[in-house]
């Protein structure tokens, strides 16, 4: 799509600050991180969102997922992580690519969510 911020950054019309590449995915650093180590993994293949995802999709999505310690070890967090996939309106998707944020460092992460 050529008006979104992630495929610009893909092809590279917008810069960031890569720590994984593959000619499926693409892991970069987030540039307001809420955690020491805050990386956003994407497919290269424009996915609005999880809940536009087909089956076609599966591949580049279990990859995605299957990378994760990989990266967040390579980024400094060697005892656990969280990866998240905010989806949607009310997951408060910022960007309508579909990207995983991993997130962690020396410390817990902290509640998983808050309770209503």
């Amino acid at each position: 799509m050529s008006d979104c911020l992630f495929c610009k950054i893909v092809a590279g019309k917008i810069p960031s600050t890569k720590v994984y590449e593959d000619e499926d995915i693409l892991a970069f650093n987030d540039i307001n991180p809420a955690r020491p180590v805050h990386v956003l993994v994407i497919p290269k293949k424009h996915i609005t969102s999880l809940a536009t995802a087909t089956a076609e999709d599966t591949l580049v999505l279990g990859k995605i997922l299957a990378k994760a310690n990989e990266i967040a070890v390579a980024q400094g967090s060697p005892d656990g992580f969280r990866v998240i996939i905010n989806t949607g309106r009310v997951g408060q998707q910022e960007v309508p690519h579909l990207h995983a944020h991993i997130v962690g460092g020396p410390d817990p992460v902290g509640p998983m969510l808050k309770r209503i």
